[in-house]
């Protein structure tokens, strides 16, 4: 039996990558909230795991899960992040895209109690 290999140890600890916070400045941010880049600044002055964020962001929208994955980081930390990038104008949020076809929707789904009930 070979033993189980230990993930790499970050050599960061995510409270120095947050300067100390433990929570956003704002509390609008949810695991589906979209993130896109906002005006074109500069990333001079930005620690490396923001000017991620902001490349990561810039060839499309990416919801917080998918950033906080890309940079291995526990979603409260990204949080902060990305709300940091927001009050400095490099990143702008959105509501995710859900189609709305409700009434497409409601026919699938009376047909599939149709189904269902043609079943029992």
């Amino acid at each position: 039996m070979t033993p189980r290999r230990r993930p790499p140890e970050r050599l960061v600890r995510s409270y120095v990558v947050t300067d100390g916070r433990a929570f956003p400045s704002r509390n609008t941010l949810d695991l589906v909230t979209m993130v896109v880049t906002g005006e074109d600044l500069p990333l001079t002055g930005l620690s490396p795991e923001k000017c991620r964020v902001v490349e990561l962001c810039r060839p499309g929208a990416l919801s917080v899960a998918e950033v906080a994955g890309h940079l291995a980081l526990p979603v409260s930390v990204t949080k902060v992040l990305v709300a940091d990038l927001m009050d400095s104008g490099h990143l702008v949020t959105r509501a995710p895209f859900v189609p709305v076809n409700q009434a497409s929707n409601i026919r699938i789904l009376e047909e599939v109690l149709d189904g269902l009930r043609a079943r029992l």
